[in-house]
């Protein structure tokens, strides 16, 4: 075994023993043109973990985990607490591999953000060697099948600015084939609204009006927004309150219709029976690169289907993410909306990777067809962005 600690793990199958896991963190800087303000700041850089698995036999594996605005220590965190855990382990084995990790860390020491986080990025690349071994596209590996699905213009994009240049920011994603936006709130109640009702008048009901708060609102900011957000016929309020803030979320139910969506900030599918037994929050959004990877996020969807609540995941920094997510939502009962990452000169989306995904005049998207999650990483890419260090968000 390569390592000790994996001495008590069970016996990999000829070559698809874990051989390697590497980390690494990468950042770009984002051009004032770019920058976005939003409910958490204005963006300086983006940050992102990139993490490959590779097997005795060759076999190699991508993932993402989230940023957690810690990415160094996230990359530090998987090669260093993670990596000696499931070395030798086979890598076709993602229940043991997230069973091991949680039995030793996650059980031991709490549910903690950047375990979870770390765990997100090994657990999505194992899920890509499965299907490079087998020859199919992750949907089908997880028991599901191409369609069409409905996508929103999002990502860090459409934020804090004049409604009339707002208007034509999302005239171009309309254009484009998107159905559906979302607009970042959060600023003050009366320009928060003003900006949605622009929206809203310049395109009508042809177009579906999603929000979101980035936990920037109090109660009484939500008891003055949510009825004029009803009004205008907003989709969902993402995430007014902090993750943890259930009493808010409860409280806040009274003041309007709107639906709560929440789930991006919670971790693993404990937290989340804690969202779906409060009966508060309609739409649950795991991240599959911050909840646990795809494994847990198959099961927070079967948990989610089992009270008919429906899944729309929160899309991460890079196209290993935004790939992979498609590959999930074809295969979950109660799918929702595909989070289309529209930034403005998003190198992860675009250079680290080709071309995750691609908006149908239909408005939707469909998982690629190659092997496992369907995209490789630039390593040279990695060589050339590396760590950049401070906040992300001024």
């Amino acid at each position: 075994m390569p390592s000790s600690l994996a001495s008590d793990a069970p016996s990999a199958t000829s070559g698809s023993a874990i051989a390697d896991i590497q980390a690494w963190a990468t950042s770009f800087p984002v051009p004032a043109a770019h920058s976005v303000q939003l409910g958490v700041g204005r963006t300086l850089k983006r940050d992102a973990v990139i993490v490959k698995v590779t097997t005795e036999d060759g076999l190699i594996g991508w993932g993402e985990s989230h940023h957690g605005r810690a990415h160094s220590s996230i990359a530090h965190f998987v090669t260093h607490a993670l990596r000696p855990m499931v070395l030798g382990m086979d890598a076709t084995d993602v229940n043991g591999v997230w069973q091991r990790i949680y039995t030793r860390q996650l059980a031991s020491h709490g549910i903690g953000a950047g375990c979870a986080i770390a765990m997100s990025g090994i657990d999505m690349a194992l899920w890509d060697i499965r299907g490079k071994a087998t020859g199919w596209p992750l949907y089908k590996l997880l028991g599901g099948a191409s369609k069409p699905i409905p996508a929103y213009a999002g990502g860090v994009a459409l934020g804090w600015q004049d409604p009339s240049a707002l208007v034509d920011e999302a005239s171009a994603h309309v254009q484009a084939g998107y159905k559906a936006v979302k607009l970042r709130l959060g600023d003050s109640v009366e320009r928060d609204v003003a900006r949605v009702a622009a929206v809203r008048k310049a395109f009508g009901e042809g177009i579906e009006i999603l929000t979101d708060v980035n936990a920037a609102y109090s109660l009484a900011d939500a008891r003055r927004a949510m009825p004029q957000l009803d009004a205008l016929n907003v989709g969902w309020l993402e995430e007014p309150f902090p993750a943890h803030d259930y009493r808010s979320y409860e409280l806040a139910r009274a003041y309007g219709r709107v639906p709560f969506a929440a789930g991006e900030n919670h971790y693993t599918r404990f937290e989340f029976n804690r969202l779906v037994d409060d009966r508060v929050v309609s739409i649950l959004q795991p991240d599959l690169s911050k909840t646990g990877g795809i494994t847990e996020t198959m099961r927070i969807a079967a948990l989610a289907s089992a009270h008919k609540l429906p899944v729309h995941p929160h899309s991460s920094m890079t196209g290993i993410n935004m790939a992979a997510t498609l590959h999930v939502l074809s295969a979950i009962e109660g799918h929702g909306y595909f989070e289309a990452d529209v930034s403005r000169g998003n190198l992860f989306r675009d250079e680290l990777v080709a071309t995750p995904f691609a908006i149908g005049a239909d408005g939707c998207v469909r998982p690629s067809e190659a092997p496992g999650i369907g995209v490789e990483v630039d390593e040279a890419f990695l060589a050339a962005h590396p760590a950049i260090e401070g906040p992300a968000y001024a």
